[in-house]
């Protein structure tokens, strides 16, 4: 083809995949209404159809519903069917008019569609907010007071952070949060991207703004210089330091005479030895077998609570890990005296373990008894 027949092909396959979307939906939505699939045991229509079809059943769930809201709302119906507007268009247009009292949908349902002849989906979106102008002029005001507030409560309630290796030294994630964190973020962003803070901190030169440097990829190295330059003295304590990171490496390695890896203790990934060396110049080091100003360990009657000196000292000798067999917990431990101070035991390392939070309270749980074993780990076991 040429690119004209190219263009227009793709143009034709847009307009057909609209109507077979409103085919598909209409039909599932009469399959739900049959309950095809409830002789075969399937759950729903939906359920079995995902089985049959090797689709995803929240994909199948979302092409039932899509259906029977174009069977509550023929005028958007009729447009996808005849293509004048694209599946998006349709799914912003139910979603907005919904949001209105009944008596007032078709009024809703029509202004949208004509907006939808020179919006796309997201244009669209962002003129949906404001329906209650063409509806109720003089309470639009108020009316949009109150969406924003139940969207505002609705985004606190469904914020989430997801954070997962992808196994080929990446860490990836995704997050949702309210509007306001949103902009607040960007905002944070676009000051580490600026030119004045990317001369000051790489050099004269280099803070020139042009596409790549504004680009998702430079939001992603903002971010990650972002968290690997937050002060740490503005972080909240966690299991009584800091949020100290602890990277294990040996002297030889770190100047430079051994080429061995180092270990992050809160999760065993190993980092090169060039990254380690990195971290040792940008942070302050603070040695476990001690050539320098050494910290005192043992505090033995003197002081109830552990020092941050001996917090991290336990959790070199536990490698980050809860001393709990079975327990992968590694964030936060907390120091546990093994033999109580208030049954005499001092404060010192001979006498401390660390353990999580939850091994921390069943450590105090009168339900429980804690055993203890000669490589240094516990078990719990519940009380008959």
């Amino acid at each position: 083809m040429s690119d004209t027949e190219a263009g227009d092909a793709l143009v034709e396959l847009t307009r057909l995949e609209a109507q077979v979307t409103e085919l598909k939906g209409r039909v599932a939505a009469h399959a739900d209404e049959q309950q095809v699939g409830q002789d075969r045991g399937a759950a729903s229509t939906a359920a079995w159809l995902a089985h049959e079809t090797k689709q995803t059943r929240p994909a199948m769930h979302r092409m039932v519903r899509l259906g029977q809201d174009l069977q509550r709302h023929p005028l958007t119906r009729e447009a996808l069917a005849a293509a004048v507007i694209c599946p998006e268009q349709a799914a912003v247009i139910l979603r907005w008019v919904d949001t209105i009292p009944d008596e007032h949908h078709d009024t809703a349902e029509r202004h949208l569609l004509d907006l939808a002849a020179e919006h796309d989906a997201k244009a669209l979106n962002r003129l949906g907010k404001r329906l209650w102008e063409v509806i109720d002029p003089d309470g639009a005001d108020a009316r949009e007071a109150e969406i924003l507030e139940r969207q505002e409560q609705a985004a606190a309630r469904a914020m989430y952070l997801k954070v997962w290796d992808d196994g080929d030294g990446s860490t990836c994630g995704a997050f949702k949060m309210p509007h306001l964190g949103g902009a607040a973020l960007r905002k944070i962003l676009a000051a580490v991207m600026a030119a004045k803070h990317q001369n000051a901190t790489k050099g004269a030169g280099t803070g020139h703004l042009t596409a790549d440097s504004t680009g998702p990829e430079a939001q992603g190295q903002a971010f990650y210089e972002l968290l690997m330059r937050f002060p740490k003295n503005k972080l909240p304590k966690l299991g009584g330091l800091n949020a100290t990171l602890l990277v294990t490496i040996s002297e030889e390695s770190l100047l430079g005479r051994l080429e061995q890896s180092g270990t992050i203790l809160d999760t065993g990934d190993r980092i090169s030895p060039a990254l380690a060396r990195q971290l040792a110049c940008e942070a302050g080091i603070l040695p476990v077998v001690m050539n320098g100003k050494s910290e005192v360990l043992d505090l033995g009657r003197e002081q109830r609570l552990h020092s941050k000196a001996q917090r991290i000292a336990i959790a070199i000798k536990q490698q980050g890990q809860c001393a709990t067999e079975g327990c992968d917990r590694t964030n936060g431990l907390h120091a546990h005296h093994v033999v109580e101070w208030s049954k005499g035991g001092p404060t010192d390392l001979a006498n401390a373990i660390g353990l999580c939070h939850w091994h921390h309270m069943r450590a105090h749980d009168t339900g429980y008894d804690m055993n203890h074993h000669p490589s240094g780990s516990v078990t719990f076991h519940r009380r008959q």
